[in-house]
């Protein structure tokens, strides 16, 4: 096929980032979980931005999955575009139950 370099390459940056969508979700779920954050009106000033570490741990995992999924999907370009709608679905709704429950 000429275009599945180039198709591979797209669906290989939309997965890294379906996958940093869900990373972020489940990051933020186990910090809630396992040890809040102290309230923000009583710490004056503190090193640690969960937020930004949260945003890098994602991006990474999802330059992981990225590239991982570029290597995979030779050859099953179909298959990798047809996985991609309920991934983004699932991704949407962890991510919504994180806003909710966890903001």
């Amino acid at each position: 096929m000429k275009g599945e370099p180039l198709a591979r390459g797209a669906l290989s940056i939309a997965w890294g980032l379906v996958a940093a969508v869900v990373a972020y979700a489940l990051l933020r779920a186990q910090q809630v979980l396992r040890a809040p954050e102290p309230n923000p009106a009583f710490v004056v000033w503190s090193p640690h931005a969960g937020f930004f570490w949260r945003a890098w741990t994602a991006a990474y995992i999802g330059g992981m999955v990225a590239t991982m999924t570029a290597l995979v999907s030779r050859g099953r370009v179909e298959a990798a575009a047809r996985a991609l709608t309920p991934a983004v679905a699932v991704a949407a709704g962890l991510l919504a139950l994180v806003a909710v429950f966890f903001p």
